[in-house]
């Protein structure tokens, strides 16, 4: 249900979890508040399992707009992390991804053929 403000009245915006106000939000903004749901649910993943799979189930925005900008930030996110991890090691970010590839499958139980 959609309420509306009487003439001459504004509303603050709410949004429940699960949704978002990308419409309502300067794109730098929803970027923004999609790269901190990210990082969030990426801290959550390290404290225990638990908590990571109540946060993917809490936060996790529930409509298709919301969806993409939280995709776009786990990229944008991703993309950052691969820089540092480039910076610190001097790797090149190929050698990185193949090396977090090759453990996540080890990690799934999913052997890859060298």
């Amino acid at each position: 249900m959609r309420m509306q403000a009487a003439p001459n009245e504004t509303m603050a915006a709410e949004a429940a979890p699960g949704e978002t106000m990308a419409a309502e939000a300067a794109p730098g903004e929803t970027m923004a508040a999609a790269m901190q749901l990210a990082i969030a649910l990426l801290t959550a993943g390290l404290d225990s399992p638990e908590l990571e799979a109540w946060a993917a189930d809490a936060l996790t925005p529930v409509d298709a707009d919301g969806l993409g900008d939280f995709m776009a930030g786990l990229h944008v996110v991703s993309v950052l992390l691969l820089n540092e991890l480039h910076e610190v090691t001097g790797e090149p970010s190929a050698a990185i991804l193949q090396r977090l590839a090759i453990l996540a499958e080890r990690q799934r139980g999913t052997p890859l053929a060298d």
